[in-house]
């Protein structure tokens, strides 16, 4: 019951706090510049509780906590007093229509430059950029890199931890099939490498190909694979495997550590192995029918065994933590969230195109599945999941899509380019259009959510 509240509840936390920033900009701006304001709501439908606060405006918590609105006076709804109608939406200047409507989105992004300044303050935990192990032939092997190298920077980028290298890698693949690392070895010898991936990088700039792609991956403890539970009626107990074998290899193939092992049996599904084992002082040759499950990825092998973890912090030497003074870390809490920015919207302009899938497309399913996640992991991760939330909330509601921020914002411009609004027919138009595109964005959202669940 556990595993299902809590990504709930971080989710509806999630989205009642960027929702209530989102709408707290209208409000705050709207105020300021004289609007009327009848209403504030987090959520739609049925109000939950009500407050009447100054000058008659209502606060609200609806029902379904999927977004929120500011309702404010407007002669387009129904009659205004003569003595109110300076205060109405419709009457007011177009600059003042566009500040109210860009304010939304731009709490959200001042939200997450905020989050990002506190955590770099506090300090932003994480893993040294340490590569793991490199795929034979593939580009990375290539160009020269091994197990143990620190990468310093991608690009002109420095990198400090582990979780800058995929954003940083991205946006070079996004501009060229060349990427230039700056990497220090094990033995302490700086070194430049140059992956080429020429040809290939419109598809690796898609994050579900990267590192598969490039050949390498972040830095994992060698752990030797040494059987510890075996589950009943699996592949591992039919074939007579232990707790306590240790896998020596397979079909001729030697395994150092637990993960190769792993990729071993996963490539093959349904497939029947000659596996060497040493138990205790002796070694064995257990021949073994591989079981087949479904992922994500399509069908994968698994034999039913879990592996024995060596006691101690494994990653003791791998952790850092990147932490500022205050007034660095507000410049990098504004250098992350441009960052952030630029990079989401050139994904989607790609994702649009069809040069990324758009498989990466995620639903509420999947952002409370990272909420709960994030949650459990405590305050950093959650708060840096709202982040990076927050800035994908603001470029979404700039967009033209009509019942969106950024729709409005053409309407209202157009407007002030044409002397007067736009005909009651075009803006229904519109409005339908809006509502089409939004049913269909949501619509694929929710296909990739259970596309993610159930294969």
């Amino acid at each position: 019951m556990t595993q299902i509240l809590i990504p709930i509840v971080a989710f509806v936390v999630a989205i009642s706090v960027l929702v209530a920033v989102h709408e707290f900009g209208h409000f705050w701006v709207a105020r300021k510049l004289g609007f009327k304001v009848l209403r504030f709501s987090i959520g739609f439908g049925k109000p939950l509780w009500v407050h009447k606060g100054r000058d008659d405006t209502e606060f609200m918590i609806s029902a379904i906590p999927l977004g929120g609105y500011v309702k404010m006076l407007d002669e387009r709804e129904g009659p205004v007093a003569a003595d109110e109608l300076h205060r109405a939406y419709n009457r007011k200047p177009v600059a003042s229509r566009l500040a109210v409507l860009v304010a939304g989105p731009a709490f959200n992004f001042l939200f997450a430059v905020v989050a990002y300044w506190f955590l770099f303050v506090i300090g932003i935990s994480g893993l040294k950029p340490v590569v793991g192990n490199i795929v034979a032939d593939s580009p990375a092997a290539v160009a020269g890199m091994e197990r143990g190298d620190l990468i310093t920077s991608i690009g002109e980028k420095e990198i400090k931890s582990w979780e800058q290298v995929p954003l940083a890698l991205i946006e070079i693949l996004l501009d060229t099939g060349e990427v230039p690392i700056a990497i220090i070895d094990v033995d302490g010898y700086r070194r430049s490498l140059l992956i080429d991936v020429r040809g290939r990088a419109g598809e690796l700039s898609d994050p579900s190909e990267l590192f598969s792609g490039l050949g390498f991956n972040r830095w994992f403890p060698l752990i030797p694979p040494l059987l510890d539970e075996i589950t009943a009626g699996g592949a591992a107990e039919q074939a007579g495997l232990r707790k306590g074998d240790l896998v020596i290899s397979a079909d001729g193939e030697e395994f150092a550590d637990w993960r190769s092992w792993v990729e071993f049996v996963r490539a093959r599904p349904g497939e029947t192995i000659s596996t060497q084992i040493r138990r205790d002082d002796q070694y064995l040759t257990l021949p073994m029918t591989i079981g087949r499950v479904e992922a994500e990825q399509g069908e994968i092998g698994r034999i039913g065994a879990s592996v024995s973890v060596p006691p101690g912090d494994l990653y003791a030497d791998m952790r850092m933590v990147e932490r500022y003074s205050f007034f660095i870390a507000l410049g990098r809490g504004l250098e992350r969230t441009w960052d952030t920015s630029v990079l989401t919207l050139r994904l989607l302009g790609r994702m649009v195109s069809g040069r990324i899938s758009a498989d990466n497309i995620s639903g509420p399913i999947s952002i409370a599945a990272y909420a709960g996640a994030a949650a459990s992991l405590g305050l950093e991760e959650f708060l840096g999941l709202l982040a990076i939330l927050s800035i994908s909330l603001g470029i979404i509601n700039l967009l033209p899509i009509p019942l969106l921020d950024g729709g409005q914002m053409v309407f209202v411009a157009a407007e002030g380019i044409r002397g007067k609004p736009l005909s009651e027919k075009v803006q229904q138009l519109g409005q339908q259009l809006g509502i089409a595109m939004l049913i269909m964005i949501m619509g694929l959202a929710f296909y990739n959510d259970f596309n993610r669940l159930f294969g």
